[in-house]
């Protein structure tokens, strides 16, 4: 007998411990043909367990579809109410008026047997009404569990169809992330979640609230394990045990963090198809549907420029990581002044270089998301209530607006219909600061007025090395050592796979002696000081509402097609200079603003296709809200058009097949 109890007290122990290790993560359903996530985090009990027999005319066991009406609303009120959130919330829909909880609702007008309900007609449904018993539930739509009486938030699924994403997430009560665990029907694609944009009010103190923006997958969550762009590095590391700074930011203005989107290979520069071996590369939806989406946030540019769904997304600039897709996506995306905010639990490429940027469509939001970032480093102009009304420049610099022809990549053409959008947007620029332009020659600039000590070389020879040997040398101490250390420690001295690009690059730094870490901090701090002091100085230190003595304008997108089916040269360590390297050695603002597209014939759809024109403005260090506040009042003007999702920067058309060609 004492065997026997032995036994049977080993059994209930066991059977206990695997009952305990059980977790709900989450429930996906379809209502009127559209999928859903049910968060497995409840919201509250908005009704009280007796009086009421919950009725579900679903297939999704002990779930029902429920909207919760926060606010009291006369009920004649309710039908015009329910006709704004189905323009303004893609989650909620009319079959969650099943069953309706309405904030303050009458029930002496209800008649028989249960007073505290009634039938009524909305939107052609047929709905039970009952008063809302809890306050703290946000309006919206939920799924209700009948068998407890509590709601949960439901998440629209949709299919990440331009691969920008490694990831969905979902934030938990305690702040930490887990995986959305859901599939729709999709080709080799992630499943994303997005909640209902009716559960979140902005506010002083939430000035993001319910805006929705994809990460880069080199900043940590935690909860969550992160790749890099390598699949050794995502294999190897338990999931981070904090978020940083920039992300603690963006979550404290209430910004909705709904999944990582991928990187080139540990943020170094990489050329679709040719380059990306861990991950497949995403796909720019613009023009044809195969144009490279350039580096290394492509993820970034991909999925802003592809989902209306996704409000933002957040990148990294080191050397034009943020702004290479914000150009061939026809995007607002900045690089800002180096150092706004603190970039610790995200991984280097070179922390000298390194800024944290947005890419977007709507400059406003844009401008809010900056603002929450970067906190009290940010200069705001952004003409909200206490916000300083900005006092423009009257010095409007031009460098380099020709451009290479959309017929061939060798040769500038001033008459490419690229440079003629350039030219005619400077003109409308000048024209709204009351000004004229001046077209500046930088190593003219260089030769009369640099410093003794970069005599006898021009910039170009100065700053060959200067970026190759910041990232190369940064990132194999970093990154690289400890990686290639904590891989073999595991997996018995072997090595972990690594893309040709970053191999290239490490070994070059391998091949230099430290001293070239050395000479390009020199030369980069002579660079910097020359062009702070002499081309883009700050504004009068008695007048904070100008902020930037002036604004310099040059080209990056070009309108030609690179498309990623070609086979490439092998790809080489990145030396030389251009001017989207001035902002990254002067740590000074550059940010890209979308201002067309021209027609190109595409060998892939045999049509004429439209590709993205824009262009870069630079500002003083310090300067950033002045440029986002520039944007928003030449979208007001008509000077600048915000652009949309799809083949083109109007949004007409279908994403990967050809569009209607109009001219």
């Amino acid at each position: 007998m004492a065997t026997q109890k032995v036994v049977v007290l080993l059994l209930v122990t066991l059977v206990a411990g695997v009952f305990g290790a059980l977790e709900h993560t989450g429930t996906s359903v379809k209502l009127n043909d559209v999928y859903y996530f049910v968060s497995p985090f409840s919201q509250g009990q908005p009704w009280g367990r007796g009086g009421v027999e919950w009725k579900s005319h679903s297939k999704a066991p002990g779930l029902i579809p429920v909207t919760v009406v926060a606010q009291p609303c006369p009920e004649d009120s309710l039908h015009s109410l329910f006709t704004n959130w189905t323009s303004r919330d893609d989650v909620w829909q009319p079959g969650f008026l099943e069953t309706v909880l309405l904030a303050g609702f009458d029930t002496t007008k209800s008649k028989g047997a249960d007073a505290a309900t009634r039938r009524s007609y909305w939107a052609d449904t047929l709905s039970t009404v009952l008063p809302l018993q809890s306050a703290g539930i946000p309006s919206g739509p939920y799924f209700l569990d009948t068998s407890t009486g509590q709601v949960y938030q439901a998440y629209r699924l949709y299919e990440d169809f331009a691969g920008a994403f490694t990831q969905s997430l979902l934030q938990g009560p305690d702040g930490r992330f887990q995986t959305l665990s859901a599939q729709v029907p999709a080709s080799a694609s992630v499943t994303m979640g997005v909640p209902s944009r009716l559960y979140f009010t902005p506010s002083k103190r939430k000035p993001l609230a319910g805006v929705r923006i994809g990460v880069k997958d080199i900043f940590a969550l935690a909860g969550v394990k992160q790749s890099n762009g390598n699949r050794a590095w995502y294999g190897l590391y338990p999931p981070a045990s904090a978020t940083g700074t920039a992300m603690r930011n963006l979550i404290a203005a209430g910004a909705v963090i709904v999944g990582l989107q991928k990187t080139s290979q540990f943020a170094n520069g990489e050329l679709a198809t040719a380059d990306w071996v861990d991950y497949h590369a995403p796909f720019n939806p613009r023009g044809d549907g195969y144009q490279d989406g350039a580096a290394s946030s492509a993820g970034a540019g991909a999925s802003v420029a592809s989902y209306p769904w996704l409000d933002l997304a957040l990148g990294s600039d080191t050397g034009g990581s943020v702004r290479g897709p914000a150009a061939v996506e026809g995007l607002f995306g900045n690089r800002p002044s180096h150092g706004l905010v603190g970039l610790d639990h995200v991984m280097p490429l070179s922390p000298a270089l390194d800024t944290p940027g947005f890419l977007a469509r709507d400059p406003r939001v844009w401008d809010a998301a900056c603002a929450a970032l970067y906190l009290d480093n940010y200069t705001s102009f952004a003409g909200d209530e206490g916000s300083a009304t900005p006092k423009y420049p009257k010095t409007l610099y031009v460098l380099d607006l020709a451009t290479t022809t959309t017929t061939t990549a060798t040769k500038k053409d001033d008459d490419d219909p690229a440079t003629l959008m350039r030219k005619k947007f400077a003109s409308d620029l000048a024209l709204f600061l009351n000004t004229s332009a001046t077209t500046l020659d930088l190593e003219r600039e260089w030769a009369t007025s640099g410093p003794a000590e970069g005599k006898g070389q021009n910039i170009s020879q100065l700053l060959h090395l200067t970026y190759a040997a910041f990232i190369t040398k940064d990132q194999t101490k970093l990154l690289r050592d400890p990686f290639y250390k904590d891989y073999a420690a595991a997996h018995d001295g072997r090595r972990p796979f690594v893309d040709p690009a970053p191999l290239v690059r490490w070994a070059w730094a391998d091949s230099q002696p430290d001293s070239v870490r050395d000479d390009a901090l020199a030369n980069k701090t002579l660079f910097m000081n020359w062009f702070n002091d002499k081309i883009l100085p700050p504004a009068s230190p008695h007048d904070p509402l100008a902020c930037s003595s002036g604004f310099l304008l040059h080209a990056d997108s070009t309108g030609f097609f690179s498309s990623r089916n070609r086979y490439l040269d092998p790809p080489a360590p990145p030396l030389g200079f251009s001017n989207g390297e001035i902002s990254v050695f002067a740590e000074t603002p550059d940010s890209v603003f979308p201002l067309g597209q021209v027609p190109v014939f595409s060998s892939v759809t045999n049509h004429t296709e439209f590709l993205p024109v824009t262009i870069d403005v630079m500002a003083a260090k310090g300067c950033d809200g002045l440029i986002a506040r520039l944007a928003r009042d030449l979208v007001a003007a008509g000077i600048l058009t915000a652009p949309k999702v799809g083949p083109g920067l109007d949004g007409e058309g279908a994403i990967l097949l050809r569009r209607d060609v109009r001219y």
